[in-house]
């Protein structure tokens, strides 16, 4: 259950974080597609930054670098690639819904 919730408000605050740093107006879009957004940005983010940069860490702390934990510390450069893959997102899910201000 706490996995849940974690996931929620963490979809959260990456999809309101990508949907402020997409280009246009976003706006339009419900907040139920925006949490989704952002657990989607949370999810491919994470799996893009182990792919490119978090694999190849070696142990710390006692343990083997794992996707969720590849550093010491907040992994600052994977919040980044969520909240660039939110903001994609954010934008894809605007397009396909037609909820994009029109002028």
């Amino acid at each position: 259950m706490l996995t849940l919730i974690v996931t929620v408000i963490g979809g959260l605050v990456i999809g309101l974080l990508g949907k402020a740093v997409a280009p246009g107006d976003r706006d339009h879009i419900p907040l139920w597609l925006t949490v989704v957004c952002g657990i989607v940005g949370m999810f491919v983010g994470s799996l893009v930054y182990w792919a490119l940069f978090g694999h190849d860490n070696g142990s710390f702390d006692g343990h083997k670098a794992t996707m969720n934990n590849a550093t010491n510390g907040v992994d600052w450069l994977r919040h980044l690639w969520q909240v660039a893959v939110a903001a994609v997102a954010v934008m894809a899910a605007a397009a396909l819904t037609g909820r994009s201000k029109r002028v």
